[in-house]
């Protein structure tokens, strides 16, 4: 029996998301092959989190005929559930492990490994001591090969990619069953699904940071593979989903696509596939998406508000369009060929903002546009700055909502305009970074949070994950969420429906609704409004209440005591 191991390092690249809560199409696909060459093959399945809390795993990994990594970070992001794997990780882990044919797949093996925002891509030299075989082709197509050379790696083409779209349709449905494996199954895992790869801007050049360019023009999965293969994770018990794996949603099927740059978007296709979805997979808890292009979205507003009214049709609530802002500054899109201009994005904001901006049962805005900026591109001055806090401004001034704010520093990536001029801008403008960031947080930011969920907002499904002293972090499943701070300890790996007391900069505090004032940490009963210390150490010692009177003459003021009565029960 073939024994293959598969570690997931995870990525996170400008179209695809796979660190946790997230599980990306990569290990999926390369299970596929796997089950395809071999129905009866075993094959085992870990995250990079799970070897660094258990080094008795890499045993397992060492008595594989196989061992694939998945693994590369070609955009910074922020993380709470997991970080992707570093390739000294991947040196001290794998260096004892002999016995495997060891291959290393993602994007880390295309372009090297991004460590951080700002810093430059480290060469995949680094670990080719480690590694077998460095498979920059598709992981799925390289693997296949593989296994049909009976392992023998030499004989292999490194480079080899999918012949077209439909090529994957069998990978992605075999390969299904193996989220079972990983440790959020299944309450607490999103299934990332690609709809397409390429850009339609590569007829330009594309953004000059970004790599998906050279990925060449949109290769759409047909809409009937793209179902199937939901059905097969939906069957398997995966309840949350995100339409994610594409650099535009709304330019999905676009039969313009590789003859314009903005091609005219297909609403019918989207009407297609998301009622189709919603056939396969009736009780879903999470149908989200990411990547919006706002250029496409200024040009072609009518077929795109049909587009987004689709998407809050069949979507559930809190759900966010990333546009790719960049930059506003018309010397850095000229000179980076960025996809929309000041006034395009902001049609597009609006645009969402009046299909979208209604509270929906999750306690967020059905659909909202995240806005994506990157610094340290090529004409970056620092006026780039000063235009982009007056353009965040005028959101904010101009009453629009918009879901969240993403500031980060570009990974020079390898094959990019951006890798020959480096990270020069980075380093010249590190103070007025940090100074903007700042800046951004607590006058944009936080009062944008307030107006998006107003204090006594109920946000349901809030899932517990990590703790923080006496503070329980957790978030609701879907595109972007919100990071909610639990004053007290409570079980993790738990949902909870919480109301909103209090606001951070890029996250809200909460307690648990309805709260339990008979047991509740002393934590959580300090953070309810008008109570503090004083009071909850009264309630504290006064309680069990069995009445809400006994509770009101318990408290020193009448007024709080029927105030706390919107956020407790007995």
């Amino acid at each position: 029996m073939l024994n293959v191991s598969i570690l997931d390092g995870y990525v996170d690249e400008p179209t695809c998301l796979g660190v946790p809560p997230y599980i990306s199409p990569y290990p999926r696909y390369i299970a596929g092959a796997v089950w395809r060459y071999d129905k009866t093959a075993k094959i085992f399945y870990v995250t990079i989190d799970q070897i660094r809390n258990d080094n008795i795993l890499l045993k397992t990994l060492s008595e594989s005929d196989l061992l694939i990594v998945i693994a590369g970070m070609s955009v910074p992001g922020r993380y709470l559930s997991g970080f992707p794997v570093s390739p000294n990780e991947l040196v001290s882990f794998l260096s004892d492990v002999h016995e495997p044919v060891k291959v290393l797949t993602g994007p880390a093996a295309r372009y090297g490994f991004g460590i951080s925002g700002g810093k430059k891509i480290q060469d995949t030299r680094v670990v080719e001591d480690v590694f077998d075989l460095i498979a920059d082709g598709d992981g799925e197509i390289v693997i296949s090969e593989l296994l049909q050379n009976s392992l023998n790696y030499d004989e292999v083409n490194s480079s080899l990619c999918r012949s077209d779209p439909g090529a994957i349709r069998e990978f992605a449905i075999r390969g299904a069953s193996i989220v079972q494996q990983h440790p959020f199954f299944p309450d607490h895992l999103i299934t990332e699904i690609e709809t397409y790869r390429g850009c339609a801007r590569s007829i330009v050049g594309g953004c000059s940071f970004c790599s998906e360019p050279s990925k060449g023009m949109p290769s759409f999965r047909p809409i009937k593979n793209v179902i199937a293969e939901v059905q097969a994770l939906y069957n398997a018990g995966i309840r949350h989903f995100r339409i994610g794996s594409q650099p535009c949603i709304f330019s999905y099927m676009s039969k313009e696509a590789g003859e314009l740059e903005f091609p005219q978007p297909n609403p019918d296709a989207i009407e297609k596939l998301f009622s189709g979805i919603r056939t396969f997979a009736p009780d879903l808890k999470t149908l989200h998406i990411d990547n919006a292009n706002p250029g496409i979205i200024a040009r072609y507003p009518e077929e795109c508000r049909r587009i987004a009214k689709t998407i809050i049709k069949y979507h559930t609530s809190g759900d966010v369009a990333a546009f790719g802002v960049e930059s506003v500054d018309p010397v850095v899109i000229k000179e980076n060929n960025l996809k929309a201009s000041s006034d395009e994005i902001m049609s597009a904001i609006r645009l969402l903002n009046e299909v979208g901006s209604k509270r929906g049962e999750s306690g967020l805005s059905e659909l909202l546009p995240g806005l994506n900026f990157v610094f340290g591109l090529i004409g970056e001055t620092k006026d780039t700055f000063a235009l982009d806090f007056e353009f965040l401004k005028q959101i904010y001034d101009n009453h629009l909502l918009v879901r969240r704010i993403n500031l980060r520093q570009v990974i020079p990536i390898p094959n990019t305009k951006m890798h020959s001029f480096g990270n020069k801008n980075i380093k010249r403008h590190k103070a007025e970074f940090k100074r903007f960031k700042r800046k951004v947080r607590e006058q944009i930011e936080r009062p944008m949070l307030k107006r998006l969920i107003p204090p006594g907002t109920i946000l349901k499904d809030v899932f517990t994950e990590v703790y923080d002293g006496k503070l329980t972090f957790g978030r609701q499943l879907g595109s972007y969420p919100l990071l909610v701070g639990i004053p007290g300890v409570f079980p993790l790996d738990r949902f909870f429906d919480v109301n909103i007391v209090d606001y951070g900069y890029r996250s809200v505090t909460a307690v648990p609704s309805p709260l339990d004032i008979n047991n509740a940490p002393r934590e959580t009963i300090e953070a309810i409004p008008g109570i503090g210390k004083k009071r909850a150490a009264r309630i504290l010692a006064k309680r069990p209440f069995k009445s809400k009177d006994e509770l009101i003459h318990a408290l020193d003021d009448l007024d709080v005591g029927r105030k706390l009565f919107e956020y407790i029960n007995f």
